[in-house]
């Protein structure tokens, strides 16, 4: 999709005549049946005026260009690609990234530098890895840039056209030096240069029948793609499949062939705890079918898992590891294999208070999953549902699936791979929190999982030191039981977790919001916080430890969720949270119990090796020590 294709002295034409932002409007509503926001059209106005004027100052006439070019299968856009042939009449075409920018500041980011966004000063993508990554991703997956001898050159660069450099400029720190080399960013004072890079690249015009080919162009890896995940996969030698687990992975292969030779499709539905290696299925699973040219994305609805994935495999896998909102405006079987991890999560809706009207979508989440695969993958553990909206428990899934008339096959995975391989572990603390009944009403710390209740946060935090000392992964982790304040100016975190005691003192830092804006060096963005050496100097929630595991795992149970004998058991405390998801007064006590009881499960069976567990409440903490031999 976008919203303007034509030839450069069209555009040119347009823009002199101050037509080309209302074609655009235009373009927008037929395509999403509603208006652009006002500084979507302000930067229409802006920024296509001045990069109109670089294309007639250098000669760049008999041109294609797109503009507002939709990535396939993703939600974002190009701001202008413009194409053509070199001197030697080889296909080549440029993506420009156009700012507004008139500043910027540095940041302790790789990648980022730091500007006023959203009213605040925060960390941001430095416009030439923006760009790069646009770059990329079109020479990954789009069939006009891959595949063939004939393919098109892809090139890419940043014109900030408001934007003067300084002599000490943070755009061109050293870091950004090789960055910058590939992809080039323009000031206000460089237009001559951008004209001449693009000259350089394009001298040869013609850009009609270049410009034919991309919008023809579909959704393909490309073989450089697969090449990238099949080795980085290869040094994963901890991922092995056993028993059950191979089964799921062998019927998804048959139903993949199955769609392929009898245009059938399938939903395979696979139940399994925490620790019975859902995700290690799932990424043998992406693996295995991206090697085969199968096309498939890993789909979560966790932004903390898919960043590190994202982040592991590096930025080239955005293209495949995405998330369940990414497929409201999909075409309908547009890749042959989603693989949908932690479905639990999966909610009524694509749509939030943050989606933009153009990104709105009428369908069911779970829809969208079913329609833009021939074969969809859920991995779900009811008992994740941490959170009101999160819909997708096994049932409504098996239900949407068989009204979509998909054929179904289904899973239950049992073996424990996770907690020393303790399966006992689980259904203990299934039975101690009240989830379900199971037969192992006590634990025996003898049976190999090193599970302990501790006085103090400060002691379990010093345990955690000493099993990192020893090489070991740990974290510790809390319960929503206390506020999240924004970082201070200086971009340092607030201590909001505050426990006194008689005997102790404990002050800690969450992990960092999510829209944090500015952060100080070492403290790494939410999404990174499981796995950046920086984030063992704060606490994780829930939303940021589920999906991941630690060798060990320190849990703060706050007093959100208590055990009160002459109550009757356990109780939901809504307004002890600090999560709006948990004391909204539109959540049912038994709804809060749910979550709360399903959350704490989750906290404490992150660990591999270990959980060392603190509780707030003595009450609750007596009743958790009773049910221990």
């Amino acid at each position: 999709m976008r919203l303007y294709a034509g030839s450069s002295n069209e555009f040119i034409a347009a823009t002199t005549h101050n037509s080309i932002v209302g074609t655009l409007k235009a373009a927008f509503f037929a395509h999403y049946r509603t208006e652009p926001q006002p500084n979507e059209v302000t930067s229409w106005h802006n920024s296509l005026r001045c990069v109109s004027r670089v294309f007639e100052d250098a000669g760049l006439l008999d041109h294609g260009v797109l503009l507002e070019y939709q990535l396939p299968l993703t939600s974002k856009r190009l701001d202008c690609l413009i194409c053509g042939h070199d001197a030697n009449q080889q296909s080549q075409a440029v993506i420009i990234e156009l700012k507004q920018w008139s500043n910027s500041q540095p940041s302790a980011g790789s990648n980022e530098v730091v500007t006023w966004l959203n009213g605040q000063l925060s960390d941001v993508l430095h416009p030439s890895a923006q760009v790069g990554q646009y770059c990329q991703y079109l020479a990954d997956v789009h069939t006009a840039f891959n595949g063939t001898e004939a393919a098109i050159g892809l090139h890419a660069c940043a014109y900030l056209h408001n934007y003067s450099f300084q002599s000490a400029d943070a755009l061109l720190e050293p870091k950004f030096t090789q960055l910058v080399s590939d992809y080039p960013v323009y000031g206000a004072q460089q237009s001559v240069d951008l004209g001449h890079y693009l000259q350089q690249r394009l001298a040869g015009g013609n850009g009609q029948s270049v410009l034919q080919r991309i919008d023809a162009g579909r959704y393909r890896p490309s073989k450089k793609l697969l090449e990238h995940v099949d080795n980085i996969m290869r040094k994963k030698s901890s991922y092995v499949l056993l028993d059950d687990q191979l089964l799921v992975y062998d019927r998804v292969r048959t139903a993949v062939l199955d769609a392929h030779e009898n245009q059938v499709k399938t939903s395979v539905l696979v139940k399994g705890g925490p620790g019975t290696g859902k995700s290690v299925i799932a990424l043998h699973l992406l693996h295995d079918l991206l090697r085969r040219e199968v096309k498939a994305h890993y789909a979560t609805g966790s932004k903390a898992f898919t960043e590190n994935l994202r982040s592991q495999f590096g930025s080239r896998s955005n293209g495949f590891f995405t998330y369940f909102n990414a497929y409201g405006h999909a075409i309908p079987n547009s890749l042959d294999v989603v693989i949908c991890d932690e479905a639990h999560r999966i909610r009524s809706s694509s749509n939030s208070r943050f989606t933009r009207s153009e990104q709105r979508s009428d369908l069911p989440q779970v829809e969208e999953l079913l329609q833009v695969a021939w074969v969809s993958v859920f991995f779900i553990d009811d008992f994740q549902r941490v959170r009101p909206g999160e819909i997708g428990s096994y049932n409504i899934l098996k239900q949407a699936a068989e009204q979509q008339g998909v054929t179904i096959a289904e899973f239950k995975l049992e073996a424990q791979f996770r907690c020393a391989g303790s399966s006992g572990f689980i259904n203990w603390l299934d039975n101690t929190l009240g989830i379900q009944r199971t037969a192992n009403v006590l634990w025996n710390v003898s049976q190999g999982y090193d599970f302990q209740i501790i006085s103090s946060p400060v002691q379990i935090e010093e345990m955690l030191e000493q099993r990192r000392q020893e090489g070991h992964t740990a974290r510790m982790v809390a319960g929503f039981c206390w506020p999240w304040s924004d970082p201070l100016p200086d971009g340092q975190l607030v201590e909001n977790i505050i426990i006194e005691t008689d005997e102790f003192s404990y002050y800690r830092p969450w992990n960092a919001k999510d829209n944090a804006g500015r952060l100080a060096a070492g403290i790494p963005k939410t999404s990174l916080w499981a796995t950046a050496p920086g984030g063992v100097n704060q606490v994780g929630c829930i939303y940021t430890a589920q999906g991941f595991e630690f060798d060990y795992v320190g849990v703060i149970v706050g007093t959100d969720l208590v055990y009160r004998q002459q109550q009757g058991g356990w109780l939901a405390q809504g307004s002890a949270s600090s999560d709006t998801a948990i004391n909204n007064y539109r959540v049912r006590p038994q709804e809060q119990l749910e979550f709360l009881r399903n959350t704490y499960k989750v906290l404490m069976t992150r660990g591999t090796q270990g959980c060392y567990v603190y509780f707030q409440d003595e009450e609750t903490g007596r009743f958790f020590q009773s049910r221990m031999e």
